[in-house]
Protein backbone atom coordinates (compact mmCIF):
# COMPACT_ATOMS: atom_id res chain seq x y z
CA UNK A 1 0.00 0.00 0.00
CA UNK A 2 1.27 3.91 -0.54
CA UNK A 3 0.59 6.84 1.36
CA UNK A 4 -1.71 7.76 -1.74
CA UNK A 5 -4.36 5.61 -1.40
CA UNK A 6 -6.91 7.18 0.57
CA UNK A 7 -6.21 10.16 -1.40
CA UNK A 8 -7.13 8.71 -4.42
CA UNK A 9 -9.93 6.77 -3.06
CA UNK A 10 -11.64 10.36 -1.89
CA UNK A 11 -10.80 11.64 -5.34
CA UNK A 12 -12.30 8.24 -7.01
CA UNK A 13 -15.86 8.63 -4.84
CA UNK A 14 -15.82 12.31 -4.88
CA UNK A 15 -18.42 12.96 -7.28
CA UNK A 16 -20.62 10.17 -5.84
CA UNK A 17 -22.84 9.91 -2.71
CA UNK A 18 -20.23 7.58 -1.37
CA UNK A 19 -18.78 8.57 1.98
CA UNK A 20 -15.42 7.53 3.46
CA UNK A 21 -15.41 7.60 7.35
CA UNK A 22 -11.70 7.91 8.97
CA UNK A 23 -10.62 8.83 12.38
CA UNK A 24 -13.23 7.95 15.46
CA UNK A 25 -15.79 7.89 12.72
CA UNK A 26 -14.62 3.94 11.66
CA UNK A 27 -15.01 2.39 15.29
CA UNK A 28 -18.65 1.53 15.07
CA UNK A 29 -17.43 -0.83 11.90
CA UNK A 30 -14.40 -2.66 13.37
CA UNK A 31 -16.13 -5.48 15.12
CA UNK A 32 -19.12 -7.62 15.22
CA UNK A 33 -21.16 -9.62 17.79
CA UNK A 34 -18.52 -12.54 18.34
CA UNK A 35 -16.34 -10.81 20.77
CA UNK A 36 -13.03 -10.92 18.42
CA UNK A 37 -11.63 -7.57 18.51
CA UNK A 38 -11.21 -5.55 15.72
CA UNK A 39 -7.85 -4.25 14.35
CA UNK A 40 -7.33 -0.47 12.74
CA UNK A 41 -9.16 0.12 9.77
CA UNK A 42 -7.48 2.59 7.57
CA UNK A 43 -11.31 3.36 6.76
CA UNK A 44 -14.51 2.79 5.80
CA UNK A 45 -16.21 3.30 2.63
CA UNK A 46 -20.26 3.12 1.91
CA UNK A 47 -20.92 1.98 -1.46
CA UNK A 48 -24.49 2.97 -3.05
CA UNK A 49 -24.23 0.66 -6.06
CA UNK A 50 -22.40 -1.78 -7.85
CA UNK A 51 -19.93 0.53 -9.87
CA UNK A 52 -18.86 1.89 -6.90
CA UNK A 53 -18.14 -1.13 -5.28
CA UNK A 54 -15.94 -1.59 -8.33
CA UNK A 55 -13.78 1.31 -8.12
CA UNK A 56 -13.11 0.87 -4.47
CA UNK A 57 -11.89 -2.98 -4.74
CA UNK A 58 -9.98 -2.05 -8.40
CA UNK A 59 -8.06 1.06 -6.35
CA UNK A 60 -7.94 -1.67 -3.03
CA UNK A 61 -6.09 -4.50 -5.25
CA UNK A 62 -3.60 -2.23 -7.24
CA UNK A 63 -2.63 -0.54 -3.79
CA UNK A 64 -2.61 -4.32 -2.27
CA UNK A 65 -5.20 -2.94 0.96
CA UNK A 66 -6.69 -5.64 2.82
CA UNK A 67 -10.20 -5.07 2.18
CA UNK A 68 -12.77 -6.43 5.08
CA UNK A 69 -16.80 -6.43 3.69
CA UNK A 70 -19.64 -5.66 6.43
CA UNK A 71 -23.20 -6.03 6.57
CA UNK A 72 -24.89 -5.47 9.84
CA UNK A 73 -22.29 -6.92 12.01
CA UNK A 74 -24.23 -9.08 13.67
CA UNK A 75 -21.93 -11.83 13.10
CA UNK A 76 -21.05 -14.22 15.75
CA UNK A 77 -17.36 -15.71 14.31
CA UNK A 78 -15.41 -12.90 13.65
CA UNK A 79 -16.10 -12.69 10.13
CA UNK A 80 -16.64 -9.14 9.83
CA UNK A 81 -13.99 -8.11 12.76
CA UNK A 82 -11.32 -5.32 10.76
CA UNK A 83 -8.05 -6.61 10.03
CA UNK A 84 -4.59 -4.02 10.95
CA UNK A 85 -4.50 -1.42 7.62
CA UNK A 86 -7.88 -2.86 6.31
CA UNK A 87 -10.74 -0.92 4.38
CA UNK A 88 -14.21 -1.39 5.65
CA UNK A 89 -16.60 -1.70 2.98
CA UNK A 90 -19.57 -1.56 4.36
CA UNK A 91 -23.02 -2.80 2.59
CA UNK A 92 -25.40 -0.23 4.37
CA UNK A 93 -26.31 1.59 1.81
CA UNK A 94 -26.88 -0.82 -0.64
CA UNK A 95 -30.16 -1.92 0.86
CA UNK A 96 -32.81 -1.78 -1.85
CA UNK A 97 -35.05 -4.25 -3.27
CA UNK A 98 -35.06 -3.67 -6.95
CA UNK A 99 -38.04 -6.37 -7.98
CA UNK A 100 -40.61 -9.09 -6.38
CA UNK A 101 -42.14 -10.99 -8.95
CA UNK A 102 -44.91 -12.80 -7.95
CA UNK A 103 -45.56 -14.54 -10.61
CA UNK A 104 -41.62 -16.36 -11.26
CA UNK A 105 -41.48 -16.04 -7.30
CA UNK A 106 -37.97 -14.36 -6.93
CA UNK A 107 -36.73 -11.33 -5.64
CA UNK A 108 -33.91 -9.29 -6.69
CA UNK A 109 -32.36 -7.85 -3.65
CA UNK A 110 -29.07 -5.57 -2.61
CA UNK A 111 -27.31 -7.19 -0.12
CA UNK A 112 -27.68 -4.59 2.31
CA UNK A 113 -31.54 -5.71 2.93
CA UNK A 114 -32.69 -6.32 6.27
CA UNK A 115 -34.36 -9.89 6.15
CA UNK A 116 -37.12 -9.03 8.36
CA UNK A 117 -38.29 -6.12 6.39
CA UNK A 118 -37.88 -8.05 2.65
CA UNK A 119 -40.25 -9.98 4.31
CA UNK A 120 -42.55 -7.24 5.16
CA UNK A 121 -42.87 -6.38 1.61
CA UNK A 122 -43.36 -9.77 0.43
CA UNK A 123 -46.23 -10.18 2.52
CA UNK A 124 -48.60 -7.89 0.52
CA UNK A 125 -47.72 -10.73 -2.33
CA UNK A 126 -48.85 -13.38 -0.50
CA UNK A 127 -45.24 -14.49 -0.46
CA UNK A 128 -42.08 -15.13 2.05
CA UNK A 129 -38.26 -15.95 1.97
CA UNK A 130 -37.68 -18.76 3.86
CA UNK A 131 -34.01 -18.66 5.74
CA UNK A 132 -35.21 -17.32 8.91
CA UNK A 133 -32.05 -16.96 11.36
CA UNK A 134 -32.79 -15.45 15.17
CA UNK A 135 -31.24 -12.42 14.07
CA UNK A 136 -33.64 -11.81 11.40
CA UNK A 137 -34.97 -8.68 12.27
CA UNK A 138 -31.60 -7.17 12.44
CA UNK A 139 -29.23 -9.04 10.10
CA UNK A 140 -28.90 -8.28 6.13
CA UNK A 141 -29.37 -10.77 3.11
CA UNK A 142 -25.68 -10.35 2.27
CA UNK A 143 -24.57 -11.39 5.62
CA UNK A 144 -27.17 -14.41 5.85
CA UNK A 145 -25.28 -15.26 2.37
CA UNK A 146 -21.95 -14.77 3.36
CA UNK A 147 -22.36 -17.15 6.56
CA UNK A 148 -25.41 -19.34 4.58
CA UNK A 149 -27.13 -18.52 7.85
CA UNK A 150 -29.97 -21.53 8.69
CA UNK A 151 -32.51 -20.90 11.45
CA UNK A 152 -35.46 -21.95 12.49
CA UNK A 153 -36.76 -23.13 9.34
CA UNK A 154 -33.96 -24.64 8.02
CA UNK A 155 -35.37 -28.56 8.34
CA UNK A 156 -38.23 -28.29 6.32
CA UNK A 157 -37.02 -25.37 4.07
CA UNK A 158 -32.86 -25.77 3.73
CA UNK A 159 -30.54 -22.83 4.41
CA UNK A 160 -29.56 -19.83 2.77
CA UNK A 161 -27.76 -22.15 -0.30
CA UNK A 162 -30.84 -23.30 -1.18
CA UNK A 163 -33.12 -19.64 -1.36
CA UNK A 164 -29.79 -18.69 -3.71
CA UNK A 165 -30.49 -18.87 -7.16
CA UNK A 166 -28.24 -16.16 -8.58
CA UNK A 167 -25.57 -13.58 -7.18
CA UNK A 168 -24.02 -10.20 -8.65
CA UNK A 169 -20.15 -10.16 -7.06
CA UNK A 170 -17.56 -8.18 -7.69
CA UNK A 171 -14.05 -9.80 -7.76
CA UNK A 172 -11.11 -8.72 -5.88
CA UNK A 173 -9.93 -6.79 -9.04
CA UNK A 174 -12.65 -4.84 -9.74
CA UNK A 175 -14.54 -7.57 -12.05
CA UNK A 176 -18.18 -8.19 -12.08
CA UNK A 177 -19.35 -11.52 -12.47
CA UNK A 178 -23.22 -12.84 -12.79
CA UNK A 179 -23.42 -16.82 -11.46
CA UNK A 180 -26.21 -18.34 -11.67
CA UNK A 181 -30.01 -17.91 -12.97
CA UNK A 182 -33.67 -16.86 -12.65
CA UNK A 183 -34.66 -20.02 -12.91
CA UNK A 184 -35.19 -22.27 -10.00
CA UNK A 185 -33.39 -25.30 -12.17
CA UNK A 186 -30.16 -24.48 -13.99
CA UNK A 187 -27.41 -27.07 -14.37
CA UNK A 188 -24.80 -25.29 -16.53
CA UNK A 189 -21.00 -25.41 -15.69
CA UNK A 190 -19.93 -25.84 -11.85
CA UNK A 191 -22.14 -24.04 -9.09
CA UNK A 192 -20.55 -21.03 -8.33
CA UNK A 193 -23.81 -19.62 -6.80
CA UNK A 194 -23.12 -22.01 -4.46
CA UNK A 195 -19.28 -21.50 -3.90
CA UNK A 196 -19.80 -17.90 -2.96
CA UNK A 197 -22.99 -18.38 -0.48
CA UNK A 198 -20.81 -19.02 2.44
CA UNK A 199 -17.50 -17.87 1.71
CA UNK A 200 -17.47 -14.78 4.35
CA UNK A 201 -16.54 -11.99 1.89
CA UNK A 202 -12.99 -14.21 1.17
CA UNK A 203 -13.80 -14.65 -2.99
CA UNK A 204 -15.76 -11.23 -3.67
CA UNK A 205 -18.34 -8.77 -2.62
CA UNK A 206 -21.99 -9.32 -3.50
CA UNK A 207 -23.88 -6.59 -4.72
CA UNK A 208 -27.12 -8.45 -5.80
CA UNK A 209 -28.79 -11.39 -4.80
CA UNK A 210 -31.75 -13.46 -6.78
CA UNK A 211 -33.66 -15.05 -4.23
CA UNK A 212 -36.05 -17.64 -4.56
CA UNK A 213 -39.68 -16.76 -2.56
CA UNK A 214 -42.63 -19.32 -1.37
CA UNK A 215 -45.84 -18.89 -1.09
CA UNK A 216 -47.25 -17.71 2.72
CA UNK A 217 -48.24 -21.12 4.58
CA UNK A 218 -52.52 -21.14 4.67
CA UNK A 219 -51.72 -21.46 7.81
CA UNK A 220 -49.49 -22.46 11.26
CA UNK A 221 -49.97 -24.21 14.54
CA UNK A 222 -47.70 -24.46 17.39
CA UNK A 223 -47.38 -27.28 19.62
CA UNK A 224 -45.76 -26.74 23.58
CA UNK A 225 -44.46 -30.13 24.91
CA UNK A 226 -42.52 -30.53 28.28
CA UNK A 227 -40.22 -33.37 28.83
CA UNK A 228 -38.39 -34.07 32.36
CA UNK A 229 -34.81 -34.44 29.95
CA UNK A 230 -33.23 -33.58 26.96
CA UNK A 231 -33.37 -37.75 25.42
CA UNK A 232 -36.97 -37.94 26.39
CA UNK A 233 -37.96 -34.44 24.31
CA UNK A 234 -35.73 -35.44 21.44
CA UNK A 235 -37.23 -39.30 21.75
CA UNK A 236 -40.50 -37.49 20.99
CA UNK A 237 -38.92 -35.57 17.94
CA UNK A 238 -37.83 -38.78 16.58
CA UNK A 239 -41.88 -40.09 16.78
CA UNK A 240 -42.73 -36.85 14.30
CA UNK A 241 -40.67 -37.97 11.92
CA UNK A 242 -42.65 -41.87 11.91
CA UNK A 243 -45.68 -39.83 11.69
CA UNK A 244 -44.32 -38.22 8.23
CA UNK A 245 -45.31 -34.78 9.05
CA UNK A 246 -41.88 -32.83 8.82
CA UNK A 247 -42.73 -29.90 10.74
CA UNK A 248 -41.46 -26.47 9.95
CA UNK A 249 -39.59 -25.41 13.11
CA UNK A 250 -38.59 -28.02 16.25
CA UNK A 251 -37.08 -26.06 18.87
CA UNK A 252 -35.46 -27.97 21.92
CA UNK A 253 -35.01 -25.76 25.07
CA UNK A 254 -32.87 -27.18 27.91
CA UNK A 255 -33.50 -26.50 31.44
CA UNK A 256 -30.78 -23.85 32.01
CA UNK A 257 -31.71 -22.11 28.77
CA UNK A 258 -35.62 -22.29 30.30
CA UNK A 259 -33.78 -20.95 33.40
CA UNK A 260 -31.41 -18.32 31.39
CA UNK A 261 -34.69 -16.61 29.45
CA UNK A 262 -36.98 -16.41 32.85
CA UNK A 263 -34.32 -14.63 34.52
CA UNK A 264 -33.56 -12.19 31.12
CA UNK A 265 -37.04 -11.40 29.90
CA UNK A 266 -39.72 -11.90 33.09
CA UNK A 267 -41.48 -15.46 31.53
CA UNK A 268 -41.87 -18.21 33.46
CA UNK A 269 -41.01 -21.28 31.11
CA UNK A 270 -39.26 -22.97 33.96
CA UNK A 271 -43.07 -23.16 35.85
CA UNK A 272 -44.04 -25.69 32.96
CA UNK A 273 -41.56 -28.21 33.47
CA UNK A 274 -38.06 -29.25 32.75
CA UNK A 275 -37.15 -29.14 29.09
CA UNK A 276 -39.53 -27.59 26.48
CA UNK A 277 -40.07 -28.46 22.78
CA UNK A 278 -41.32 -26.29 20.53
CA UNK A 279 -43.19 -27.12 16.92
CA UNK A 280 -45.06 -25.32 14.28
CA UNK A 281 -46.35 -26.92 11.30
CA UNK A 282 -47.15 -25.41 8.05
CA UNK A 283 -49.56 -25.06 4.92
CA UNK A 284 -53.10 -26.11 4.24
CA UNK A 285 -52.42 -29.68 6.78
CA UNK A 286 -51.33 -27.50 9.63
CA UNK A 287 -54.09 -28.28 12.02
CA UNK A 288 -54.06 -32.18 11.42
CA UNK A 289 -50.43 -32.21 11.67
CA UNK A 290 -50.67 -30.43 15.03
CA UNK A 291 -52.69 -33.20 16.06
CA UNK A 292 -50.25 -35.79 14.52
CA UNK A 293 -47.66 -34.34 16.66
CA UNK A 294 -48.86 -33.70 19.90
CA UNK A 295 -50.69 -37.38 19.58
CA UNK A 296 -46.63 -38.53 18.90
CA UNK A 297 -45.16 -36.61 21.62
CA UNK A 298 -48.04 -37.62 24.32
CA UNK A 299 -47.06 -41.16 23.30
CA UNK A 300 -43.23 -40.40 24.17
CA UNK A 301 -44.19 -38.63 27.52
CA UNK A 302 -44.46 -35.03 26.93
CA UNK A 303 -46.74 -32.77 28.30
CA UNK A 304 -48.12 -31.24 24.83
CA UNK A 305 -50.58 -29.11 23.82
CA UNK A 306 -51.76 -27.15 20.82
CA UNK A 307 -51.13 -23.80 21.50
CA UNK A 308 -54.29 -21.84 19.88
CA UNK A 309 -53.82 -18.07 21.60
CA UNK A 310 -51.74 -16.34 18.33
CA UNK A 311 -50.32 -14.08 20.94
CA UNK A 312 -49.06 -16.62 22.94
CA UNK A 313 -47.87 -18.52 20.07
CA UNK A 314 -45.91 -15.71 19.16
CA UNK A 315 -44.63 -14.73 22.67
CA UNK A 316 -42.94 -18.23 22.76
CA UNK A 317 -41.50 -18.10 19.41
CA UNK A 318 -39.79 -14.61 20.16
CA UNK A 319 -38.65 -15.85 23.47
CA UNK A 320 -36.64 -18.67 21.51
CA UNK A 321 -35.26 -15.88 19.11
CA UNK A 322 -33.93 -13.50 21.56
CA UNK A 323 -34.77 -14.29 25.18
CA UNK A 324 -31.88 -15.60 26.27
CA UNK A 325 -29.36 -12.93 27.76
CA UNK A 326 -27.13 -12.20 30.66
CA UNK A 327 -28.31 -10.83 33.94
CA UNK A 328 -25.06 -11.02 35.98
CA UNK A 329 -21.43 -10.81 34.84
CA UNK A 330 -20.53 -13.75 33.53
CA UNK A 331 -17.15 -15.58 31.23
CA UNK A 332 -18.94 -16.90 28.51
CA UNK A 333 -18.04 -18.96 25.24
CA UNK A 334 -20.54 -20.02 22.60
CA UNK A 335 -20.79 -22.36 19.90
CA UNK A 336 -22.33 -23.52 16.76
CA UNK A 337 -22.13 -27.00 15.86
CA UNK A 338 -24.29 -29.55 14.60
CA UNK A 339 -24.60 -33.41 14.79
CA UNK A 340 -26.38 -35.90 13.32
CA UNK A 341 -29.84 -35.78 14.44
CA UNK A 342 -29.43 -39.59 16.09
CA UNK A 343 -26.32 -38.08 18.02
CA UNK A 344 -27.92 -34.57 19.32
CA UNK A 345 -28.81 -36.38 22.84
CA UNK A 346 -25.28 -37.77 23.07
CA UNK A 347 -23.89 -34.32 22.08
CA UNK A 348 -26.14 -32.76 24.90
CA UNK A 349 -24.52 -35.63 26.87
CA UNK A 350 -20.39 -34.58 26.35
CA UNK A 351 -21.75 -31.03 26.92
CA UNK A 352 -22.95 -30.97 30.07
CA UNK A 353 -19.77 -33.49 30.63
CA UNK A 354 -17.30 -30.90 29.46
CA UNK A 355 -18.61 -28.43 31.68
CA UNK A 356 -18.83 -29.96 34.64
CA UNK A 357 -15.00 -30.82 34.19
CA UNK A 358 -13.98 -27.33 33.96
CA UNK A 359 -16.45 -26.07 36.68
CA UNK A 360 -18.65 -24.52 33.86
CA UNK A 361 -22.19 -23.94 33.43
CA UNK A 362 -23.80 -25.31 30.30
CA UNK A 363 -26.42 -24.25 28.58
CA UNK A 364 -28.08 -25.21 25.15
CA UNK A 365 -30.72 -24.47 23.01
CA UNK A 366 -31.28 -27.25 19.32
CA UNK A 367 -32.66 -26.60 16.30
CA UNK A 368 -33.96 -30.68 16.89
CA UNK A 369 -35.18 -31.13 13.67
CA UNK A 370 -31.90 -31.04 11.77
CA UNK A 371 -29.15 -31.38 14.36
CA UNK A 372 -27.53 -27.63 15.30
CA UNK A 373 -26.50 -27.07 18.44
CA UNK A 374 -26.35 -23.61 20.51
CA UNK A 375 -24.46 -24.25 23.50
CA UNK A 376 -23.28 -21.35 25.57
CA UNK A 377 -20.47 -22.60 28.74
CA UNK A 378 -20.18 -19.82 31.72
CA UNK A 379 -18.81 -19.07 34.88
CA UNK A 380 -19.93 -16.50 37.16
CA UNK A 381 -17.32 -13.45 37.23
CA UNK A 382 -16.34 -13.30 40.85
CA UNK A 383 -17.25 -10.40 43.07
CA UNK A 384 -15.00 -7.90 42.95
CA UNK A 385 -13.41 -8.70 39.63
CA UNK A 386 -13.69 -6.21 36.33
CA UNK A 387 -16.22 -8.15 34.11
CA UNK A 388 -13.96 -7.13 31.51
CA UNK A 389 -11.11 -9.31 32.94
CA UNK A 390 -9.03 -11.89 30.74
CA UNK A 391 -11.77 -14.99 31.41
CA UNK A 392 -10.27 -18.03 32.00
CA UNK A 393 -8.02 -20.73 30.37
CA UNK A 394 -10.93 -23.47 31.01
CA UNK A 395 -13.52 -21.51 28.87
CA UNK A 396 -10.95 -21.82 25.60
CA UNK A 397 -10.60 -25.73 26.87
CA UNK A 398 -14.22 -26.48 26.81
CA UNK A 399 -15.00 -24.99 23.35
CA UNK A 400 -12.27 -27.11 22.23
CA UNK A 401 -13.17 -30.12 23.81
CA UNK A 402 -16.92 -29.48 22.61
CA UNK A 403 -15.70 -29.03 18.87
CA UNK A 404 -14.01 -32.26 18.91
CA UNK A 405 -17.23 -34.02 20.62
CA UNK A 406 -18.99 -32.71 17.84
CA UNK A 407 -16.51 -33.89 14.81
CA UNK A 408 -16.10 -37.36 16.76
CA UNK A 409 -19.95 -37.50 16.46
CA UNK A 410 -19.88 -37.09 12.23
CA UNK A 411 -20.97 -33.31 13.05
CA UNK A 412 -19.27 -30.20 11.94
CA UNK A 413 -17.23 -27.22 13.49
CA UNK A 414 -20.49 -24.92 12.89
CA UNK A 415 -24.00 -24.84 11.32
CA UNK A 416 -25.03 -21.83 10.31
CA UNK A 417 -23.27 -19.03 12.27
CA UNK A 418 -20.09 -19.57 9.76
CA UNK A 419 -15.96 -19.81 10.30
CA UNK A 420 -14.43 -16.39 10.89
CA UNK A 421 -11.10 -15.96 12.43
CA UNK A 422 -13.29 -18.05 16.09
CA UNK A 423 -13.14 -21.20 14.37
CA UNK A 424 -10.44 -21.68 12.06
CA UNK A 425 -7.95 -23.64 14.44
CA UNK A 426 -10.35 -26.09 13.62
CA UNK A 427 -10.57 -25.91 9.85
CA UNK A 428 -8.43 -28.45 9.33
CA UNK A 429 -9.47 -31.24 12.55
CA UNK A 430 -12.56 -30.77 9.95
CA UNK A 431 -11.81 -30.18 6.11
CA UNK A 432 -8.64 -32.54 6.00
CA UNK A 433 -5.07 -31.42 4.97
CA UNK A 434 -5.65 -31.75 1.70
CA UNK A 435 -8.92 -30.52 1.25
CA UNK A 436 -8.24 -27.22 2.95
CA UNK A 437 -5.34 -26.91 0.72
CA UNK A 438 -7.64 -27.37 -2.52
CA UNK A 439 -10.06 -24.59 -0.48
CA UNK A 440 -7.27 -21.87 0.17
CA UNK A 441 -6.10 -22.91 -3.85
CA UNK A 442 -9.69 -22.21 -5.09
CA UNK A 443 -9.70 -18.77 -3.09
CA UNK A 444 -6.19 -17.70 -4.67
CA UNK A 445 -7.71 -17.83 -8.17
CA UNK A 446 -10.53 -15.60 -7.14
CA UNK A 447 -8.30 -13.53 -4.96
CA UNK A 448 -4.28 -14.05 -6.10
CA UNK A 449 -3.12 -11.38 -3.78
CA UNK A 450 -5.15 -12.08 -0.63
CA UNK A 451 -7.22 -8.74 -0.22
CA UNK A 452 -10.55 -10.27 0.25
CA UNK A 453 -11.10 -10.36 4.45
CA UNK A 454 -7.25 -11.84 4.86
CA UNK A 455 -7.26 -14.16 8.10
CA UNK A 456 -10.87 -15.32 7.88
CA UNK A 457 -12.43 -18.82 6.83
CA UNK A 458 -9.71 -20.23 5.15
Amino acid sequence: MTDTFPRELRQALAETFAAVLDGADVLPYLDDRSGAAGARALAVVRPGDAAEVATVLKLAHRHRVPVVTRGAGTGLSGGAAAVDGCLVLSTERLNRILEISPEDEVAVVQPGVINADLNTALAGHGLYYAPDPASHAISTIGGNIATNAGGLRSAKYGVTRDSVLALDVVLADGTALHTGHRSVKGVTGLDLTALFVGSEGTLGVIVGATVRLRPLPAATATISAYYPSVRAALDGVRQISRTGVVPAIAELIDHSSLRDIDENSGSRLTDGGHVLLLVRTDGHAAAAEAEDVVTALRHTGGDARRVTDEAEAERLWELRRSGRGRTRPLWTVGEDVAVPKSKVARMYEEGERIGRRHGLDFASVAHAADGNLHPVLSRPVPEGVAATAPAPPELDAAADELVHAALALGGTITGEHGVGVTKRRWLEDELGAAGLALQRGIKAVFDPLGILNPGKAL
